[in-house]
């Protein structure tokens, strides 16, 4: 199948090594100096982690993070014992629709910590491994926000996109003459329908650890029905 999944290619261990010349605090040091995969490095030897949040919103210039989910995992294997949920406070309140969609109310927050308290173990856990998300313009954006709002430096790393992926599967097995003439168009790439074409269980949907696994399960899928663990590594990462 023809890789191109957004943008050309960062070079990422490049763009690793240029940080931390430049980074002051000193757990984002430590995430730097995690070099991440050279670029020709074949999907079967890299480590990812599944990463998912859900927020007060989803603008994120001013909404923040509340729940952070992560779990680790290969193609081959997902670690749940090594997976981590967190519930954090954020700096502004609650919105009733956000509220309606993750069902965390504010007694849920009310004693949580800030991110400020945890980050640190978020950084660890996200160490030298590539991030794969449903839907990339939320954990990345996000995070480096609420990192620059609070430590004054944000975060970029790679990540891998199982929406983008699927929306490019979608595009090339519903495109043709014959489909257009058929009315065939691609399906939707929206995390649960995705799943279901992979046979995959379905799952309460808006939890931030169970999404960062059906998230895990959908990438595994997709690797093995569209892909070969050869592939390289900078195919997919964005």
């Amino acid at each position: 199948m023809r890789q191109s999944f957004g943008a050309p290619s960062i070079d990422w261990p490049y763009k690793f090594r240029a940080k931390l010349k430049m980074t002051k605090y000193e757990p984002l040091k430590r995430f730097y100096e995690a070099v991440p995969p050279e670029k020709g490095t074949p999907i079967s030897e890299v480590e990812f982690l599944a990463m998912d949040f859900e927020t007060t919103g989803l603008n994120t210039d001013k909404d923040e993070i509340i729940t952070i989910g992560l779990v680790p995992f290969s193609l081959n294997r997902i670690y749940l014992n090594r997976a981590r949920h967190w519930t954090v406070r954020p700096r502004q309140k609650l919105q009733d629709d956000s509220v309606i969609i993750h069902g965390i109310t504010h007694n849920d927050i009310m004693d949580a910590p800030d991110l400020n308290e945890i980050i640190n173990d978020v950084l660890e856990a996200m160490q030298g491994k590539i991030m794969v998300v449903h839907f990339r313009k939320i954990e990345r954006i996000m995070l480096d926000k609420a990192l620059k709002r609070r430590i004054k430096e944000g975060i970029e790393f790679p990540l891998i996109d199982t929406m983008e992926i699927e929306n490019q599967i979608q595009r090339q097995v519903s495109g043709g003459f014959l489909n257009r003439l058929l009315g065939r168009r691609p399906a939707s790439v929206r995390l649960g329908q995705s799943r279901l074409r992979y046979n995959l269980p379905p799952y309460t949907a808006h939890h931030a650890l169970t999404d960062a696994i059906a998230t895990a399960e959908l990438f595994q899928a997709q690797m093995a029905h569209h892909f070969t663990p050869d592939d390289p590594i900078h195919n997919f990462w964005l």
